[in-house]
């Protein structure tokens, strides 16, 4: 995957705790490499089963891959895939769900490939600046309404809590991790309300118990969404 934030390599995002800079790149096209063995081992310490051929790249339907980099080592993956001619993964479990929101002119996309290294560390703050590059793409630029994610049950409530997604449905067996999976899902407005309301306030995170604290502030955000790359 080529870097579309080459400038930020000579002087990384600053970590607003004052410790190690975090490198952050986003582009066009699949999992793979590094980024790939990321996702196999973290899916794989959960019991789940990794098929390459799901991060496939469609760059037809523009889905993005972002990535955290610490020095040499990529320490978070998370793609970010639009609806379009191919769809969502959730379909396969959610169709119902997916075409009632359709139905309503709502605009979707969905994150997955979410993977962060347990022993990087601050897993915190890299999975709430992977998840705000993800949003990014999907709410900013690309202007979609509405986040759907596929959560092992086990998952809900850490999701719930620290980034604000409910759940829309019971269990449901996946085939394509051989695992159970509930669908959650927010509007990207109450995202940007929380970003708005907390981001770049890291001293917040005990209080506010959400990751919202450790998402960049107004200024960074807005310096990060003029680097992102355009079709």
């Amino acid at each position: 995957m080529i870097s579309i934030f080459k400038e930020s390599r000579p002087a990384p995002l600053d970590n607003p705790f004052g410790g190690p800079p975090l490198e952050l790149n986003s582009d066009f096209g699949a999992i793979d490499g590094d980024a790939l063995d990321l996702v196999e081992r973290r899916y794989g310490d959960r019991g789940l089963m990794v098929k390459r051929e799901q991060f496939s790249s469609r760059n037809e339907d523009g889905d993005i891959v972002c990535t955290a980099r610490d020095g040499e080592k990529i320490i978070g993956t998370l793609s970010v895939r639009f609806d379009g001619v191919g769809g969502l993964n959730a379909d396969l479990l959610f169709g119902a769900e997916m075409a009632e929101w359709r139905a309503a002119g709502i605009t979707l996309c969905e994150f997955g490939g979410l993977a962060v290294d347990k022993h990087s560390r601050e897993p915190k703050r890299v999975l709430a600046q992977i998840f705000h590059l993800g949003y990014l793409h999907a709410h900013r630029r690309a202007r979609v309404a509405r986040l759907v994610i596929e959560v092992n049950p086990r998952h809900v409530a850490f999701y719930r809590r620290w980034l604000g997604l409910l759940p829309y449905t019971t269990a449901r067996h996946n085939p394509r991790v051989d695992a159970p999976a509930v669908l959650m899902s927010m509007d990207f407005a109450t995202a940007r309300e929380q970003i708005s309301l907390l981001g770049g306030r890291p001293e917040l995170l005990s209080t506010a118990r959400c990751l919202y604290p450790m998402f960049w502030d107004e200024a960074t955000e807005a310096a990060m969404l003029a680097k992102l790359p355009v079709t």
